[in-house]
């Protein structure tokens, strides 16, 4: 639709076709989407990464003293270093149990301090305790038992006093706040903005309504939070700014409503709920999640998050930077037999959708001739194609072309080793885009796109002629991305070269 739908770039004076299409944003959603805003920081990692942090800083203390007081006096004893390590995963038990490891916490001070303090204390009484029953009160050293209770309280209370200044600086920057957009601008829209307001330590930060209705229905602002825009316009909404979550305030009973807005919506790589606060229907209490204390039903989750990220994040990083490693001498040979074969650069970029929807440059071994180049893929390479070179259509076969990826993987960190291929932004099937072709084409970027993926090493890579192959790609990357783990990725990788060697008929 012209009124809804905008071009970002114009037309060139050679009549080359606009690079990409957009949505256009109201003023309101426009201001927010211009804000400056950083990753987010998972609050189950940080907790997790404080978990570490605890046990590692206790058992250094603990060994410490121990080898500087205790070992040059009374020698080795493997006593010790077993009742040290007890006792500081004892006190990270403890630490949990008091509820001390929540972001929320770690905001405060006198909160976590003296729950912090009478753990500890309660970790040096139980091991007192155990030493007396087991007859070894005599065989301990009081002066390290003092030092190791004192030293280990002192470093512990300067470890949260550090993560007590990080979080609050994170918590101003934003990348601790669950940016979220509410879909329902009337009474219950309101009702819910202003549940989710009235709680303390909340990290929900409204962004904003959406509503389709044009009626008295739909308000302009809804307990002081500005309408943005329709429906239509979140999944845009999303790809210029950073949202973790939409929230329905729509009641139950408006389901087939709902169900229109989640086609649309499923695309994006957030978290997307009903909220249940104003419904008369009551399900169990296990069926709710809780935002504080708004109950709230999911509906679709982001993939690949928190802990599932970061092992993603060091497969990448660690089996990526192996294998540039090991492929930098093919690299460098393929590099001489371009120069050597036909003018131009060795290496082309190209714009690609990343994740979100995102434009990224992907580095590849250029195989076409320099004079016929296409960055945006507007011409699909077919069999025979007179614009591949000899050393190209050697190295396209054999996917050597895409061997610089590499360096987007692990420099970059805008491409994954294991994902949905990125496709060019003018890639199409016939005279459609590849997002007209297929319903829900998309949905593929919810994760990071790869080098290589699930569809690739099941044969559907190379040249898109005709619909099933574009169906079947994203099939195949639907199946990934809700099946992901790391031997999932592994298992992928494995079997990549094999996929190589026996499915490229369809690689020209």
């Amino acid at each position: 639709m012209l009124d809804a739908a905008a071009f970002t770039a114009t037309a060139t004076t050679d009549g080359r076709p606009r690079a990409e299409r957009r949505r256009r944003l109201s003023p309101a959603a426009l201001a927010v989407a211009d804000q400056k805003v950083g990753r987010a920081y998972s609050p189950i990692v940080i907790a997790g990464v404080v978990r570490l942090a605890d046990f590692l800083l206790l058992s250094a203390v603990g060994l410490a003293i121990y080898f500087g007081y205790v070992v040059p006096l009374d020698g080795f004893r493997w006593e010790y270093v077993a009742a040290i390590f007890a006792m500081t995963i004892a006190t990270v038990i403890c630490f949990q149990a008091a509820d001390i490891y929540q972001v929320q916490v770690f905001r405060g001070q006198l909160r976590q301090m003296t729950r912090m303090i009478s753990s500890w204390a309660f970790v040096f009484l139980l091991f007192m305790g155990v030493s007396f029953l087991a007859k070894m009160g005599g065989a301990v050293s009081r002066l390290w038992l003092s030092a190791f209770f004192s030293l280990g309280l002192a470093a512990l209370v300067a470890e949260r006093l550090i993560m007590r200044a990080l979080v609050r600086r994170w918590a101003r920057q934003g990348r601790l706040d669950r940016r979220t957009v509410i879909i329902g601008a009337d009474q219950s829209g309101e009702q819910l903005i202003q549940a989710l307001k009235a709680q303390q330590d909340s990290d929900i930060c409204v962004l904003g309504v959406f509503d389709d209705r044009n009626d008295d229905r739909a308000r302009e602002t809804c307990a002081g939070v500005p309408k943005l825009g329709k429906v239509d316009d979140i999944v845009e909404f999303a790809r210029r700014t950073r949202v973790d979550l939409v929230l329905f305030a729509l009641p139950i009973s408006a389901e087939t409503r709902i169900l229109e807005m989640l086609k649309k919506l499923w695309v994006l790589p957030v978290d997307i709920r009903l909220s249940a606060h104003t419904n008369k229907l009551r399900f169990r209490p296990r069926s709710y999640s809780y935002l504080g204390k708004v109950p709230t039903l999911d509906v679709f989750e982001a993939p690949i998050t928190d802990w599932d990220l970061v092992m993603k994040w060091l497969f990448d990083r660690i089996v990526g930077g192996t294998i540039l490693l090991a492929a930098l001498p093919v690299m460098a040979l393929v590099a001489l037999a371009i120069k050597l074969d036909s003018p131009g650069p060795v290496l082309f970029r190209q714009k690609r959708f990343g994740f979100n929807n995102e434009r990224i440059d992907v580095f590849k071994f250029r195989s076409l001739y320099h004079h016929q180049a296409d960055p945006t893929a507007s011409k699909v390479v077919t069999k025979d194609d007179p614009r591949v070179t000899r050393v190209g259509r050697f190295i396209r076969k054999t996917s050597l072309d895409e061997l610089p990826q590499l360096f987007n993987v692990v420099f970059k960190g805008n491409l994954s080793l294991i994902g949905p291929r990125p496709h060019a932004v003018q890639g199409k099937l016939q005279s459609r885009l590849f997002d007209e072709a297929v319903d829900g084409y998309f949905a593929r970027h919810r994760v990071k796109p790869g080098i290589t993926g699930w569809a690739q090493i099941n044969g559907w890579r190379g040249e898109i002629d005709n619909e099933e192959k574009i169906q079947k790609r994203v099939e195949f990357d639907l199946y990934y991305i809700e099946n992901w783990s790391v031997l999932f990725d592994a298992c992928i990788l494995l079997k990549t070269p094999i996929a190589l060697m026996t499915k490229s008929e369809n690689a020209y």
